[in-house]
């Protein structure tokens, strides 16, 4: 028996796609079907560490035939060189323009699959099966596909929307720790952006979240999904509303450069970046809420989350910043908190930045 799928409707006209989110596997092969008919074979694009848990309970519920890309494991490995590498291995497969690209894996995966699958005969269909919290919360919905340059995170890449998204919560059970709880960074924003239902479940319910209990985790990704789906459908490719969904990433994005990427994991930098944009709030004027960054701050610490920020220097932060994919001339537009549930993009200078980066916890 077909254990319970919910889904949410990313819309977006004649590329809408659902968003799945079911116990296992089971019921995956019809839902791609039934999103790309006529499909005879895939190419399931994973890596070194997810491969040998989940490729053969995938492979064995989609029923079909393909191959398997496996690419090296880690955000240090997010590079041109791999998107290169995957594309290679793509077209070797003598694919044609209905073969789709099926990603599984978290974040790093999805989003060299995605570029490989928007790049390789000019765009082949793609497939999200994310195995990470991260990647079930955010990454695997929105069509954001890239990979990391020297110059700064996902400066290399294209907007290329899934055509499904199965998120099955049974791969979480194989996460590392702290690799499910860096995720919850991910969950935070969203729940500061929405208040609503989803904040008041990481107030009540963060230590539950922390323990990767089942249902507080299916009840946030549902959310977390909802929320997402809602802003991609007003904003595909980030000309207005869909910015807010960058709140974190400003100072998370510069922490994560200049430590070396991988050092950090990117929800956790992203939960720190957040308190440094409250605080930064709250000291412009902004920020309603003056209670704001400590509430952040006892949240992150009941989640399990890193409180505070490695030993970085402010110089290597600056750099990184300024390199920002949202800057315009000497500008990065800013989602600031005025409050729980509401957020105000600001364009903030170089001198304005290196005070917000001097708030990082």
């Amino acid at each position: 028996m077909a254990s319970a799928v919910s889904r949410e409707r990313v819309a977006l006209g004649d590329r809408a796609y659902d968003v799945c989110l079911a116990a296992d596997f089971v019921g995956i092969g019809e839902a791609l079907r039934l999103a790309l008919p006529g499909t005879k074979r895939v190419v399931v694009v994973t890596d070194d560490t997810v491969e040998p848990l989940w490729c053969d309970a995938l492979e064995a519920a989609l029923q079909l035939p393909g191959m398997r890309v496996v690419l090296p494991a880690g955000e240090s490995n997010k590079t041109v060189q791999t998107w290169s590498q995957c594309v290679d291995a793509i077209l070797n497969a003598g694919v044609d323009r209905r073969t789709p690209v099926v990603a599984l894996g978290g974040g790093v995966v999805g989003d060299i699959a995605g570029f490989a699958a928007a790049t390789a005969l000019r765009g082949l269909p793609f497939v999200q099966v994310p195995t990470t919290l991260l990647a079930m919360v955010d990454s695997s919905v929105g069509g954001k596909t890239g990979v990391n340059h020297p110059n700064g995170k996902n400066l290399v890449g294209a907007f290329h929307q899934p055509r499904l998204v199965w998120a099955a919560l049974n791969t979480l059970s194989t996460l590392e720790k702290v690799e499910r709880i860096a995720g919850l960074g991910e969950v935070l924003k969203t729940g500061l952006l929405t208040g609503g239902e989803l904040w008041t479940l990481l107030q009540t319910h963060a230590p539950l979240l922390a323990a990767g209990d089942v249902e507080a985790t299916r009840h946030a990704v549902g959310l977390c999904v909802r929320a997402k789906a809602d802003v991609v459908a007003q904003d595909e490719r980030e000309g207005g509303i869909r910015a807010i969904l960058n709140a974190g990433h400003t100072a998370g994005h510069a922490v994560e450069q200049a430590l070396g990427y991988g050092a950090l994991r990117h929800g956790a930098a992203v939960a720190l970046g957040l308190v440094a944009e409250a605080r930064h709030a709250v000291k412009t004027g902004v920020c309603l809420d003056a209670a704001l960054p400590d509430r952040l701050l006892e949240l992150i610490e009941a989640l399990g989350l890193p409180s505070r920020t490695p030993e970085v220097q402010q110089d290597a932060l600056m750099k990184a910043v300024v390199m920002d994919k949202k800057a315009v001339g000497d500008m990065v537009r800013v989602p600031l908190p005025v409050r729980v549930g509401g957020v105000k993009l600001v364009d903030i200078g170089i001198a304005g930045l290196g005070d917000l980066l001097g708030e990082l916890p």
